[in-house]
């Protein structure tokens, strides 16, 4: 069957805060020069904000510039951030750390980013923006001069055999002048882009964490509206790259997250335990208990910062939000950067457009984006998370040393290595002893996937490849004991064996994955290559 065609001035892949801050800034230029401008934005959940998952404390910079009259626009900013408070956990107790500058949260506000996300999608429409979700863009389209010239979206109704059902119906070719990619971390099809176009050449390799939350409802008496906590140390030791935030919101709920930096060394550690591991300890566990978890979820976040970002744009296309990796982890924030970043591209693609231009490299993004308080933010921390490699204490010296005295214009730039190629052989590290959870503050990973409303058509091809399918028992297990079995937060990888304990095989439990994509990033051999799945299947987070 062949596939229908739509044309665009803009297609943008993805709606979270760079796209659809993209979108809006574009319709806004082209109602204040009176000109048509047709924009799409393609979205692979079944709805805006439904795999959009953020801490999250939002500095209002960016939103400010788009809209200065959010507020009269009713957007869902309702919890000003109160007092920080950053603590040292040791195993029985904490110790309260002075808050770094950069972590300081006066005039910020506690969010739920999928509900601002929503409304950012109603004013894009009310701009006249066309947005589809349910849709994931499966493939890039180029001319014959090799020029980026849209997107597809992916077939559906294909079983897993790979063959056509009786409900197949081909994807649709979006075609655009120029294409805006806001897949967000580990983008799909970014990573083609950035292998076709060598976008990598010359800058570090990008470096990642990951974010593991819920979203609780917890007992009035424990709840502070505005109250902002960030934790290091317990439960991870001093060589692993960590730490936890706690954010009350509106209504007696609390967000409550972990981050494990991918660049960790021993394969025994499990991100989703230390999470729940970390609810336990004696100053965390009163806020939590007679509460009631609401929801859960996890994402990858691109952490490598001003080092790490790649070339910016290519023939026909551009890369903006966190799928180039804008966030300033020493301020724990990257929504700011990734609405600024779109905002400077739209206005640049604008500008292409109105020119006439059509498929070719847009320059003056990153001119414009060198010329950004984005990209001076950037780099006053660019040396702060690459010196946590040498551990947390010498991290914490350093950072204080480049912050206020250096203040960011050290006469050097740290380096990143990636993160698969840090982990250590099994042998070679400690086991982990993990407590079983209690059911009342932790919990296991199955039913932690049933409340992130996780969901994927069975019969579907698994969008969790192999590219050698000997690799997962041949080297992970034989080497690394398998990590992929603890890395992913959904309970996607098992080792399975025969009854007598032989036979080793992988199974791959495709249905529970939330996108995370943690296993494309850690696996050591990088043997796992994740595929978008049918549009409209994975997580559907509400208010995280």
């Amino acid at each position: 069957m062949e596939r229908e065609s739509m044309e665009y001035d803009v297609v943008i892949v993805g709606a979270g805060p760079a796209g659809l801050a993209a979108a809006i800034r574009l319709k806004q230029l082209a109602t204040q020069h009176d000109q048509e401008l047709s924009v799409f934005v393609l979205e692979k959940g079944s709805e805006v904000g439904a795999h959009i998952l953020s801490g999250a404390v939002l500095e209002p910079r960016a939103l400010n510039e788009l809209f200065p009259d959010w507020q009269e626009r009713g957007a869902p900013l309702h919890t000003p951030a109160g007092e920080d408070h950053f603590l040292f956990l040791s195993r029985e107790t904490s110790y309260r750390l002075p808050t770094p500058p950069q972590m300081n949260n006066h005039g910020n506000y506690i969010i739920s980013l999928g509900n601002l996300c929503r409304w950012l999608a109603a004013q894009a429409e009310e701009l006249g923006v066309e947005i589809y979700p349910g849709f994931a863009a499966a493939e890039v389209l180029y001319n014959e001069d090799g020029a980026v010239v849209g997107v597809a979206t992916g077939d559906m109704g294909v079983g897993r055999d790979g063959q056509p059902t009786d409900q197949f119906a081909p994807g649709m070719e979006l075609r655009a002048r120029y294409t805006l990619f806001a897949e967000g971390c580990r983008g799909s099809l970014t990573k083609i882009l950035l292998e076709r176009f060598k976008l990598r050449e010359g800058v570090d390799p990008q470096t990642y964490g990951i974010g593991i939350k819920e979203l609780w409802e917890i007992d009035p008496a424990q709840h502070q509206p505005g109250k902002v906590v960030h934790t290091v140390g317990w439960p991870l030791d001093a060589s692993t790259y960590g730490g936890s935030f706690l954010y009350h919101l509106e209504n007696n709920q609390v967000s409550v997250g972990f981050v494990v930096g991918l660049g960790y060394e021993n394969p025994h550690l499990s991100p989703f335990e230390e999470f729940q591991r970390f609810k336990t300890h004696p100053d965390i566990r009163p806020t939590f208990e007679g509460g009631r978890r609401i929801a859960y979820g996890a994402r990858a976040i691109s952490a490598g910062g001003f080092q790490s970002i790649p070339k910016l744009t290519f023939p026909g296309g551009l890369l903006i939000g966190d799928t180039a990796g804008f966030l300033n982890a020493p301020k724990i924030k990257g929504t700011h950067t990734a609405m600024k970043s779109g905002m400077i591209a739209a206005e640049a693609v604008f500008a292409a457009v109105g020119a006439g231009r059509s498929a070719d490299e847009v320059i003056a993004y990153p001119e414009a984006l060198q010329k950004s308080w984005l990209w001076e933010e950037l780099y006053q921390v660019r040396n702060i998370k690459p010196s946590f490699s040498w551990g947390l204490w010498a991290a914490i010296a350093y950072s204080a040393l480049d912050t206020y005295v250096f203040r960011g214009n050290a006469p050097w730039t740290l380096h990143h290595k990636p993160d698969y190629a840090k982990l250590k052989k099994a042998s070679e590290c400690p086991k982990i002893e993990y407590p079983k959870p209690d059911g009342k503050v932790s919990f296991d990973r199955l039913s932690s996937v049933f409340i992130s409303n996780t969901n994927h058509s069975e019969d579907q091809p698994c969008h969790l490849t192999l590219k050698d399918p000997t690799v997962p028992i041949q080297v992970n297990l034989a080497l690394y004991d398998a990590p992929e079995q603890r890395y992913c937060p959904a309970g996607v990888y098992e080792i399975i064996r025969d009854s007598d304990g032989q036979n080793p095989r992988l199974q791959i439990n495709a249905q529970n994955c939330v996108h995370c994509k943690t296993c494309d990033i850690k696996d050591p051999t990088q043997n796992i290559n994740w595929v978008t799945p049918e549009g409209g299947g994975g997580p559907n987070y509400p208010n995280m």
